[in-house]
């Protein structure tokens, strides 16, 4: 990187606009920046950052945005930086204005002006510039892409602070470890250490919850075995805890099966003894069943003695019961017509009752001549029944015309109403139409942005998988890189050394008498040998295959960061610099207003058929009150035509009507009259009819029953039987008889007549000792079935077991595996003697490389006295791998930079910051530095070592680089002849430059 112009405008204590050409302070090689305290120098190396990075260095970093801005610049001149400048063979112009607060164009007050950021790249074929990007995230990704470091490596090794590097020579290794963490970013060297942790804690837990498992195994098969079987004194987790819990199975198993083989033994005599006992239960209870049964025969005939009388008392009744059954139709006969005769007479007293006391002596015929009279009657209403009929009709018409008219009114009132509110309802009806027709078009406006919305929002996406890619990409064109150069290197390496041995592969072809091929004679009294070590052209000519395949991958890991990059570019100028997480809340909350309108808009359809069904109720309304009107006015001439025939029929009415209230009443009294007089004569006679036939009954049952032998007809009705009876009569004596056959035969039996003679059975006894015998054959039964169970539920266990810790075995190799390397990364192993951890080993290697490069101009400096070496030596409690001694060569002794001068710890310091740029450089992808700034220090110097410390940086001319000097040194100003520098005043600082010449 090499700058060659920067102009800054309104910036810092810079009020106006001043230019500095980098191209002519480093033609020297060696410049100096200077000027009195507070003029700016620092500034410009600010405004280098700042067109760089957008940010300024270190503690000045809370000064962005307006705060850059000069307070001497005038009020409408715009703070802005410009920097031309070469990097990776490409000449770039970077402008950036951060955001200004300026005067508004009209009126007062002030508005703020949005950050602006260009980047152009110079077309050397075409002579002219060409615009690249104004995106502020674009432009950064290029510009940290093309430089290889990052905002804080760049104020590291371009802008050099002696301050930082001083603190860095007498820190402790935490504080070390910080600064080269940031700059050789080792955090994934720290990932590899936590990631190792984290699989030490996963693999640990897991074997521990198998080693429950098997401790919960074990457990269970202790239940099984009684508790007889003792466990492992093991946690989970310690060696030989899946030995232990298997050895143990083992015996219980053993132990359960000896078991087992004793309870099949008790099993087998309790089942003989079981059988003994119930074939002698069986006897017994057999002797017990014969002898009760003859004791039962005894006492059954002995109760058929006694019940002797009621038996023939039966048979009495039995037969007195089988006479009366001849007798029975008479009294069945005599029973039915004296019911019918009371049934006839309560009709006939009740019938009597509804008539008037007039009526209660008259005879069935003047009953009946009396309703045929009240016939007569009813017949002469008929002509007044349908006047009024007419009357009634005429009366329901009437009231159906004052109902209308009612209805009418209700009509109009509310027609009247409903009209009244019409423009109220028209207008909120028509408002409702408009919100929902403009929430339409603001759904059709955020559905023209939806498709951008979203095209952002992959495009964001896209943007920061390309982000991870070009990380991986850079990282593999690194490598590549190295490997093209190692190959170069190698093959140029063979190609010298088969240079210098090229004599003794041309003698190999050498033949005496013939010319040599080199210098033409024929007498080659000397030939070259080939020599230990020697190239030849094959293995040339391979090593040149390996570097051309080897540039070809580079190449292609080139093309691959250039497609990357371009996705990137592309991806970013869709999407901008804007978070992708707040792009996703910008699109979400569009899609919800958009949603918020179309459901508004949905109520478009609904609002316009509202406010037409008003407008069709509207004209119902109308048409309603008009057909009212008309109703009304017809009503008047039909209600005076009712009224003069209602009139009419009254007066005929009056007459039919008589003492009752209407003609249907007095048509109804008639006819209730008739039917209660027909009634009458009806149950009259009826009764007369049954009193005669009753009398004919009795003396029918009179001679049935004296025919029956009974002294009187109740005397039979007394002795007759009914069903129920008669069948419980007969059941006793078919049940005494065959209590008598079967009381005969037991007695008569052989087996219990013999029975009867021996001694009472001992049942209780028997029973005794047989169910004593089961319950000892249950007892065997169940401890053999627990043997047996517990003997398969040991073996299923241990087999649960075996596989249990057959599937531990390899878990167990990785988490040993695993816990080896968790502990030797971070530097709590046994074989870590050093107990570094593997961020701090990585860093002390490139410590070790910082000190090796910054030994090399320390010598120089310090005359050849002093050399910075690395120590992995442990610090106190500490960790070892970043200590850092410097050696004394005038003692021979090490000591540590603590202990320096303060000029000593400046050129030292000064020393170790060339050191480290050079080694960030190489790590950042070998980008050259050809601009270089030291910002302060020369002051602690003497003039012999500010000599030696000048003689180096000017030594670095040697590799194209210009150094500028940031100082008010005055003795500078004599040494470095190139010198820019800052004049403060009033109106703000200004810049000048001075050459060798004196301009």
């Amino acid at each position: 990187m090499r700058l060659h112009r920067l102009d800054i405008t309104a910036f810092g204590p810079f009020g106006g606009s001043q230019a500095v050409d980098f191209d002519a302070l480093s033609a020297a090689g060696l410049f100096l920046l200077h000027g009195p305290t507070g003029a700016g120098k620092t500034s410009v190396l600010d405004a280098v950052c700042y067109a760089l990075y957008g940010s300024v260095p270190g503690a000045r970093q809370s000064s962005q945005g307006m705060n850059l801005r000069s307070d001497h610049a005038e009020p409408r001149t715009r703070t802005e930086i410009r920097l031309e400048l070469t990097v990776a063979g490409r000449r770039l112009e970077i402008t950036r204005q951060p955001p200004w607060e300026r005067p508004k164009l009209r009126g007062k007050g002030t508005t703020v002006d949005k950050a602006q950021t260009w980047l152009r790249e110079y077309d050397a074929p075409a002579r002219a510039w060409k615009d690249l990007s104004r995106s502020h995230q674009e432009i950064g990704e290029e510009i940290t892409q093309l430089l290889g470091m990052s905002r804080e490596q760049f104020c590291q090794v371009v802008l050099l602070p002696q301050g930082d590097f001083a603190r860095f020579l007498r820190a402790d290794a935490e504080a070390r470890g910080r600064l080269l963490g940031r700059l050789f970013d080792t955090q994934r060297f720290a990932d590899v250490e936590k990631r190792l942790a984290e699989r030490r804690r996963a693999t640990e837990a897991r074997v521990r919850e198998g080693d429950a498992t098997l401790l919960a195994d074990a457990h269970r098969m202790q239940q099984e075995a009684g508790g007889t079987m003792e466990l492992p004194e093991l946690s989970p987790g310690e060696p030989g805890l899946a030995e232990a819990v298997l050895e143990t199975a083992a015996v219980a198993r053993s132990t359960a099966r000896e078991h087992l083989t004793l309870a099949h033994c008790r099993l087998t005599a309790a089942e003989s003894a079981h059988a003994a006992a119930q074939h002698a239960l069986g006897d017994t209870r057999e002797l017990a069943r014969l002898q009760a049964r003859f004791t039962e025969a005894r006492r059954r005939a002995a109760l058929l003695e006694e019940r002797a009388g009621e038996h023939r008392e039966t048979q009495r009744r039995m037969e007195r019961g089988r006479k009366a059954e001849t007798v029975a139709p008479a009294l069945e006969l005599r029973d039915a017509v004296d019911t019918e005769h009371h049934r006839a007479a309560a009709s006939e007293a009740g019938a009597r009752r509804l008539l008037p006391d007039s009526f209660a002596d008259a005879t069935p015929a003047g009953l009946a001549a009396a309703a045929r009279s009240a016939a007569e009657q009813l017949g002469g209403l008929e002509s007044a029944r349908r006047a009024e009929q007419r009357l009634a009709e005429l009366t329901d018409e009437r009231s159906g015309l004052d109902r209308q008219e009612r209805a009418d009114e209700d009509v109009l009132r509310e027609a009247e109403a409903w009209l009244a509110d019409w423009d109220s309802t028209r207008a909120a009806l028509q408002a409702r139409v408009e919100s929902a027709q403009e929430a339409a078009t603001r759904a059709e406006q955020l559905a023209v942005q939806r498709e951008p919305a979203r095209r952002r929002l992959e495009a964001a996406r896209t943007r920061d998988a390309a982000e991870a890619d070009l990380e991986e990409a850079q990282r593999r064109l690194l490598a590549s890189g190295q490997r093209a150069l190692d190959a170069r290197a190698h093959w140029l390496d063979l190609k010298e050394q088969r240079l210098s041995g090229i004599a003794a592969e041309l003698a190999a072809h050498l033949t005496d008498g013939e010319p040599c091929a080199v210098c033409g004679s024929a007498e080659h009294p000397a030939p070259a040998r080939k020599v230990a070590g020697h190239v030849d052209r094959e293995a040339e000519e391979r090593a040149l295959a390996d570097s051309r395949r080897a540039d070809e991958r580079r190449a292609e890991d080139e093309r691959r960061l250039g497609t990357v990059r371009e996705a990137l570019a592309a991806a970013t100028a869709e999407a901008g610099e804007m978070p992708t997480e707040r792009i996703a809340a910008e699109a979400t909350a569009l899609e919800q207003e958009y949603t918020r309108a179309r459901r508004d808009a949905s109520a478009l359809h609904t609002a316009h058929e509202e406010l037409r069904r008003a407008e069709h109720e509207r004209e119902r309304r109308l048409a309603d009150r008009q057909q009212a009107a008309v109703r009304t006015a017809s009503r008047l001439t039909r209600r005076e035509s009712l009224e003069r025939e209602q009139a009419a029929l009254e007066e005929e009415l009056t007459q039919a009507r008589g003492t009752a209230a209407s003609v249907t009443a007095r048509a109804a009294q008639l006819e209730r009259q008739a039917a209660l007089l027909t009634d009458a004569a009806d149950a009259a006679r009826a009764a007369e009819d049954t009193a005669r036939r009753l009398k004919d009954a009795d003396a029918r049952l009179a001679d049935a029953a004296y025919r029956a032998g009974f002294d009187t007809p109740q005397a039979a009705a007394a002795a007759l039987l009914d069903d129920a009876a008669h069948r419980e009569l007969q059941h006793r004596l078919d049940e005494r008889q065959s209590e008598e056959a079967a009381v005969r035969t037991v007695l008569a039996e052989a087996d219990t007549a013999a029975a009867a003679q021996q001694p009472p059975a001992d049942l209780a006894a028997a029973e005794r000792a047989a169910g004593e015998a089961e319950r000892r054959l249950r007892t065997a039964a169940s401890a053999r079935d627990a043997a047996a169970q517990c003997c398969t539920e040991l073996d299923r266990l241990s087999a649960h077991a075996t596989e249990g810790v057959r599937r531990l075995a390899p878990l167990r190799e990785e988490y040993d595996r695993v816990a080896r390397l968790a502990a030797l990364t971070a530097g709590t192993s046994a074989d870590n003697e050093r107990k570094m951890r593997l961020e701090s080993y990585v860093l002390a290697a490139r410590l070790e490389q910082v000190a090796a490069a910054a030994t090399v101009r320390l010598q120089r400096m310090s005359s050849g006295r002093y050399t910075l070496v690395h120590s992995d030596d442990r610090t106190g409690r500490g960790r070892s791998g970043l200590g850092l001694h410097v050696v004394d060569a005038w003692t021979g002794r090490e000591r540590d930079t603590a202990t320096l001068s303060g000029g000593e710890t400046f050129f030292a310091s000064l020393a170790l910051a060339l050191g480290l740029a050079d080694v960030v450089t190489d790590e950042a992808g070998g980008v050259r530095l050809d601009t270089l700034f030291i910002d302060e220090g020369f002051g602690s110097l003497d003039d012999q070592t500010l000599d030696e410390v000048l003689d180096v940086l000017d030594s670095l001319r040697e590799r194209d680089r210009s150094v500028g000097i940031v100082s008010h040194v005055a003795d500078l100003r004599r040494r470095i002849h190139a010198q820019l520098e800052v004049v403060k005043g009033r109106s703000g600082s200004t810049v000048r430059r001075r050459g060798t010449d004196g301009s």
